[in-house]
This record gives structure tokens, C-alpha cells and sequence, in this order.
């Protein structure tokens, strides 16, 4: 492959980003909100502090609360520079080291293919088909983990087959670690390749331990700062939200007030059959996950064979393992998490080894559809270029259904009408309101807020009464069992007071 190669590749991807943002106004949910927001405190010099809560795991004192317990801080970080890059605080500016980093995973892929087959033709089906990640695409341009785990995870297995490459694959994994919480995952298969390295060349014990010393050494050069920090705020390297979150019985419980109800005895207590209900479940959408949206459906079978093709390059077994183990944390510990994207976020770091793998996998199956005479040449060339344009489509058909038919966004526009309501009732820029998304709630409005939880009246209440609460954004998406009521009837609930109604939002004011 060419320089020159790369820069088209690089070009056209930065290109089919860019088209994508044109429809991205905000970042759009969740997690893009809070890393977004995140940057924005720390390009403001407020540092790792959030002024709103959205869970309350960590027993949370109050605001500014310390920020990246649950969620780690590299894509707040990336965010901050684009700000202090361009000396905006603008949405653009905090995206824009994101659309970058997303565009230099094609040609890294095409470089990975290279490395591999050593065939310029694979290379640029791979890189093309990283062009187009289908399910991927639009995630792939806002504050979020997803182009960084792939450039990471790309590097990683890029690296993995140079003569001592063990500082940089620690170096990497550190990254990943920073960006979440899995990432840990990657420094022990970068200590696993490490035995099989020494295994298969018979290094001495010496060498052994002088590799494995390198890559901690990585690692702890990205992290070790970090666990430093968290130390000094939580008393231990990680915050107690992640331990909390084993014993969740439902996704609603992330939000549950007050956390300590999360333990051990009251996950026993859902019951055996609700435990393992809950991880076939899970074990059925991840089984989803990995054929539609990380082998993007038409290329699911071909990942498979180039594996089976390939099954005795380390590289490989890496791979296969990270997925292997990925699958079985995000359907067995974190079923809840990993059915709402934690899988397939965190699997994105081997989607550049997907791509790198489908090309000779295809020609090995056309190669044997044509020696059965079901493809004759004219056929052989039309299939190739099918599978890439199916690709292209799928890749279409997802932006146009998730970014411009329904729109990007969660609800989050719908904030600034809240805003205005609550302002002309008497609100004052002191004053915290509750809300299904605190993060998005601050990002559009600069007002503080703090999460819904998950409980009934007395619950919202409560939390309402610690945290001195003013108001209360009810959204119809938040009407859960235990609040319903209070949606449907809300004049029947005197401890409130009932403002009015905004989009759907019901409006209170606590007392």
C-alpha cells in the first residue's frame, strides 16, 4: 500500500464523517452527553468535577460532585483539547479531535489488512469496508469511545507481531483502560500474548519478566495518574460505582436511591430463576449484537472463516479471546449494561481485525463456488463489488433511520422549553431540577441537575429533600411503574407542587 493509498482512504472517510455531523446538532444521548459535558468543565479550568449527578452509586455529596467514577475520562479529555485547540467551548470544537481520530481508522485498518495478507486488494476492501462500519457510523463522529477504541485496538494488533512491542501494547491498553473500564481486558491479553510470544521462541524467564515489566510500564504511565486521583477522592483506585452495579436486577436500578439497597443479598433475593432469566436474555440480544451490529449481518460469516483461515496467528487467538471474553462479562456479570450498548462499545476495539479478515475469506468463498460452477468470471467480479456496495447501503439506510428520520437526540431539545417554563414560573439560576438526563439537561440549559431515581414518590422526594431539589422535569419516558401514577394523576399528589405540562414533560415544583 501507497501513501498515497492511505490518503485517500483517510480523505473519503473524513468526508463521510463530516456529511454524517451535518445532522448531529448535539451529542445525542447519554453517554455522549456526560463526555461532552465532562470536556466542557474541564476547558472551563473547573477540572474533574460534574455540576449535576446522573446515578447516585457513588453516595454522591453534593455539587460539584467529583466526575468519571462510573465512566472513565478519556473521551472528556479528547473533548477539552479540541476546545482548547480552537479556543471554543462550541459543540464543533469538542468533536472535532473525534471525527479525526474516526477517520484514520480506515487506512489503519487497510494497514492492519496489509500486514496480514500482504495484498494490496484486501487492504483496500478492508479499509473501505472501515469507511462504512454500518452500525458504528453514527457514533463515530460525537464524544465517545467508539473511533478510539477502534484506532487503539487497531494499533494493538498492528503492533502485535514486532519483535518487542510490549511498552506500546501497554501503552495502548493504558489508553483504552482510561477510555473504560474493559479496558483492562487488553492489558491481560497483552500479558497472555506475552507467554505465548515466550512460548513459541523459548525466551528465557528473565526476558519474560523484563517484557511483562515494559508493558506494565505502559500501562501505568496513563493510568497511574488516574488511580492516583481516584485514590485521593474515593479512597480506593476505583470508584465504588462499578461494584455496586454487579447487583442490579433490572437497568432501572442503575439510577436506584439510595445504592446501598445494591448488594449481594438483595440480588440473591430476586430469585435464581430471575438471575439466570435474566442472562439468556442477555445471551440472546449479545448473540444479536455480534452478527448484526459487529458483523454488520452480511459480513458476519466471513469474519468467521478469515478467523478459521488465520486460527494459528496469535494475533488471531488474541482477538478471539478478547471476544470471547467480552461476550461472556457482558452476558454473565453486566448482562443489563451489555445489552444496552456496553457490548457493542466495547467490542469496537476488534472491528478493525473483522475488516482485515473478511477479504480472503471471501475469496476463499468465491474460489469454491467457482470450482463447484456456480460463479463463472463475469459473476466472480459482481459478487466482490456487491458485498462492498451492500455494505454502503446498510451503512446509509443506519444514518438515515438513527440520525436523520428519528433525529439525534433523546429529548434533550425539548430542555430548553423546560427551561423557559420553569424561568417564567420564578426559577432562579441557583436552582437544581431533576430530570431523566442530567448531563443533557446542563449541556443544553447550564443549569444543574440531578437524575431521576429510580423509586416511587417518597423516593423522589427524598433525594429531592438531601440534595435541595428545586424542581422536577417528568418526562412520559420516565414513567415507570412506581411513578406513574404521578404522571397520570399528578393533582393527586399535594406534596408536589403541579406547574404544568411542556412536550409531554410534567412539571413540579418541591416545596
Amino acid at each position: 500500500m501507497s501513501r498515497r493509498s492511505y490518503t485517500i482512504l483517510f480523505v473519503t472517510s473524513l468526508v463521510t464523517l463530516v456529511i454524517v455531523t451535518r445532522f448531529q446538532k448535539i451529542p445525542g444521548y447519554l453517554d455522549a452527553n456526560y463526555y461532552f459535558s465532562g470536556g466542557l468543565q474541564l476547558a472551563q479550568g473547573k477540572g474533574f468535577t460534574e455540576p449535576y449527578i446522573w446515578n447516585y452509586l457513588e453516595d454522591p455529596q453534593g455539587l460539584p460532585n467529583p466526575s468519571h467514577g462510573y465512566w472513565f475520562p478519556l473521551a472528556s479529555i479528547i473533548t477539552a483539547l479540541g476546545m482548547w485547540l480552537t479556543g471554543s467551548q462550541s459543540y464543533e470544537a469538542g468533536r472535532l479531535f473525534f471525527i479525526l481520530i474516526a477517520a484514520l481508522v480506515p487506512p489503519l485498518t487497510a494497514a492492519l489488512s496489509y500486514r496480514f495478507h500482504q495484498n494490496t486488494a484486501f487492504a483496500w476492501a478492508s479499509g473501505i469496508l472501515a469507511i462504512f462500519p454500518v452500525f458504528h457510523l453514527p457514533f463515530l463522529p460525537v464524544p465517545d469511545n467508539y473511533g478510539v477504541y477502534m484506532l487503539a485496538g487497531g494499533l494493538l494488533f498492528l503492533l502485535a507481531d514486532r519483535p518487542r512491542p510490549w511498552f506500546w501494547m501497554g501503552l495502548l491498553a493504558g489508553l483504552m483502560s482510561l477510555a473504560r473500564s474493559d479496558g483492562l481486558l487488553w492489558l491481560a491479553l497483552t500479558f497472555l500474548f506475552l507467554l505465548w510470544r515466550a512460548r513459541d521462541q523459548k525466551l528465557g524467564f528473565a526476558i519474560l519478566v523484563q517484557s511483562g515489566m515494559l508493558a506494565f510500564l505502559g500501562f501505568i504511565l496513563i493510568m497511574g495518574p488516574w488511580y492516583a486521583r481516584n485514590l485521593s477522592v474515593f479512597g480506593s483506585i476505583m470508584s465504588p460505582a462499578g461494584g455496586r452495579a454487579l447487583w442490579v436486577t433490572s437497568y432501572e436500578e442503575t439510577f436506584i436511591y439510595p445504592a446501598a439497597k445494591l448488594t449481594i443479598e438483595s440480588w440473591l433475593a430476586s430469585g435464581w430463576r430471575a438471575i439466570f432469566k435474566v442472562r439468556w436474555w442477555a445471551f440472546a440480544n449479545n448473540i444479536q449484537t455480534v452478527i448484526a451490529a459487529q458483523g454488520h449481518l452480511v459480513l458476519f460469516p466471513f469474519i468467521l472463516i478469515g478467523m478459521h483461515l488465520k486460527r494459528h496467528d496469535r494475533r488471531v487467538q488474541m482477538g478471539i479471546c478478547a471476544w470471547v471474553l467480552l461476550f461472556l462479562v457482558m452476558t454473565l456479570v453486566f448482562p443489563f449494561a451489555g445489552v444496552r450498548g456496553s457490548f457493542f462499545h466495547a467490542a469496537a476495539a476488534l472491528q478493525p481485525l473483522f475488516w482485515a479478515l473478511v477479504p480472503p475469506a471471501l475469496e476463499r468463498v468465491i474460489a469454491w463456488a467457482r470450482s463447484k460452477g456456480r460463479f463463472d468470471d463475469h459473476a466472480y467480479v459482481v459478487f466482490r463489488v456487491a458485498l462492498i456496495q451492500i455494505v454502503i447501503l446498510l451503512s446509509g439506510w443506519v444514518v438515515w433511520v438513527r440520525v436523520i428520520q428519528n433525529g439525534w437526540q433523546e429529548g434533550e431539545f425539548s430542555y430548553l422549553a423546560v427551561e423557559q417554563f420553569i424561568v417564567e414560573k420564578g426559577a432562579a439560576p441557583a436552582d437544581t431540577i431533576m430530570a431523566l438526563s442530567s448531563p443533557g439537561y446542563y449541556m443544553m440549559t447550564g443549569r444543574s441537575a440531578f437524575v431521576q431515581p429510580y423509586g416511587d414518590v417518597s423516593t423522589v422526594m427524598e433525594v429531592a429533600e438531601r440534595y435541595d431539589i428545586r424542581y422536577f422535569a417528568f418526562e412520559a419516558q420516565g414513567r415507570l411503574d412506581p411513578l406513574k401514577d404521578l404522571y397520570d394523576h399528578p393533582q393527586n399528589y399535594p406534596q408536589l407542587e403541579y406547574l404544568g405540562e411542556v412536550n409531554d414533560t410534567r412539571i413540579f415544583r418541591f416545596p
